[in-house]
């Protein structure tokens, strides 16, 4: 054990899993959060958004003991499952690779396996209701509002660490006192989303293929679905404010059963309180957050979303926030806890891929909406599944982001659009890949060059 303390604000999935972390490694710490204990209430419809767990969120997991016992709480899912206006489908696999597939999970219940196990550190200490209200750095104080009671409360340890979310206070008190000079920078989708269900059938019965991403792309909007483990789907629709087709103009219950017999006829056939929930369910909002530095000194540092919030379209918030632990954790065993250096070089060797996940979600955003029903894009899918089966030196993008946690988010984004040229030019001029010379395509995929690209 240590006598340093660490305090750690914001207890969802990136804050609960580092206390794990530091706990082990003998510190004491202090974990705040904002909402009530969410073991014992219930989480509020609309906003329990299924999560894409993936290689690099896995190996967090396992660092803390919770791997097999999350993966029997998840649905894998192989691969896109692309359902067409016209009532077709096709099928759009991750990869051919045994074993390389993602996992639809429950936010909530993941939290709740997390907060359990830091519950199991005698030197962890969890407070509910606790509002951080700002960071006093002139005293190294942190305030609370107790959300319950209405009281203050002032916590204070050797550092602090904000994992507060997108609107973390904590990094607000950085800009606004912290730091002379920082740079914040957040800006909105102009489209939003909104939670619907498809439940489970009789006996639980999935309604459609339980181990696959659904996706019902339409150009400017789209539906997606995530399989729950009794049966259910939880599906989000994607669209923007604004326009006919948009959240502002569909007030009505007679607009939105209009919309949904017309763009979503399948889907809203496995969806008996669509309208209900579409009226009911809030409608969420889609910001990038971007930022820097994200420390003071020795005294505090964001990470996860309080120092790069994302859009959810790569699937990959949730696993960059956990890979942040992980860096981090290297840092302090190679620092101790000299919290300046760590924080200082963890920053510096994590903004890039951050930034490049970030850009990767916003792009994908339109891969999935409007790409996924492009003949072309198909083919070159099929094309990159073929090729990592023959060659094991070869990735996709995706599979560089997705699989492969050695490969830092920037290089893959990189390396991963330099190869989509390639294949969507060679792609464009085909009708099969049948027709394609696999040796021809992987010597000039194997030609890149780290040192070429603009990272």
């Amino acid at each position: 054990m240590t006598s340093q303390k660490i305090l750690i604000v914001g207890g969802g999935l990136s804050g609960s899993l580092l206390a794990i972390l530091m706990a082990k490694r003998g510190f004491e710490v202090e974990l705040f959060e904002r909402r009530p204990d969410m073991r014992k209430e219930n989480i509020s419809a609309g906003k329990s958004i299924n999560l894409a767990l993936s290689d690099r969120g896995l190996r967090a997991l396992k660092a803390v003991g919770l791997e097999e016992y999350i993966l029997q709480e998840v649905v894998p899912m192989f691969g896109r499952q692309v359902h067409l206006k016209d009532g077709t489908t096709n099928f759009q696999p991750y990869s051919l690779r045994q074993g390389k597939y993602i996992n639809s999970v429950s936010r909530g219940g993941l939290n709740k396996a997390l907060l359990s196990k830091a519950e199991e550190y005698s030197n962890v200490k969890v407070y509910f209701d606790m509002r951080c209200v700002k960071m006093d750095y002139q005293r190294n104080e942190v305030h609370f509002h107790n959300e319950k009671t209405g009281e203050s409360f002032v916590a204070s340890g050797n550092t602090v660490i904000g994992t507060d979310g997108s609107a973390s206070a904590i990094r607000d008190s950085m800009q606004h006192g912290g730091v002379r000079r920082f740079d914040f920078a957040q800006y909105y989708l102009e489209h939003g989303y909104k939670e619907l269900m498809i439940p489970a059938g009789e006996n639980g019965n999935f309604e459609i293929e339980k181990n696959a991403l659904h996706i019902w792309p339409r150009h400017d909007f789209m539906l997606i679905g995530l399989a729950n483990a009794d049966g259910s789907f939880t599906c989000t629709l994607f669209m923007s404010y604004n326009g006919e087709q948009g959240f502002d103009n569909l007030n009505s219950k007679e607009k939105v059963e209009n919309f949904f017999k017309s763009e979503f006829p399948d889907a809203m056939k496995l969806m008996p309180t669509c309208i209900e929930d579409f009226m009911n369910n809030p409608t969420g909002a889609l910001p990038t957050v971007k930022c820097f530095p994200w420390h003071v000194e020795g005294k505090s540092l964001l990470i996860g979303d309080a120092a790069h919030a994302i859009v959810p379209f790569y699937g990959q918030g949730m696993n960059c926030s956990f890979e942040d632990c992980l860096v981090l954790e290297k840092f302090v065993d190679k620092y101790d806890t000299d919290w300046e250096k760590i924080y200082s070089e963890y920053s510096l060797v994590r903004k890039p891929s951050t930034d490049a996940i970030a850009d990767l979600a916003h792009e994908n955003y339109l891969e999935m909406r409007s790409s996924t029903a492009n003949p072309v894009f198909t083919i070159k899918r099929k094309l990159e599944a073929e090729m990592e089966l023959k060659y094991p030196d070869f990735n996709s993008k995706y599979s560089m982001v997705s699989f492969s946690p050695e490969i830092p988010y920037h290089i893959a984004k990189a390396r991963g659009e330099w190869q989509d040229n390639i294949l969507m030019e060679i792609c464009s001029k085909i009708n099969s890949i049948d027709e394609v010379n696999y040796e021809e395509i992987y010597q000039r995929l194997m030609k890149w060059d780290e040192q070429d690209s603009k990272f």
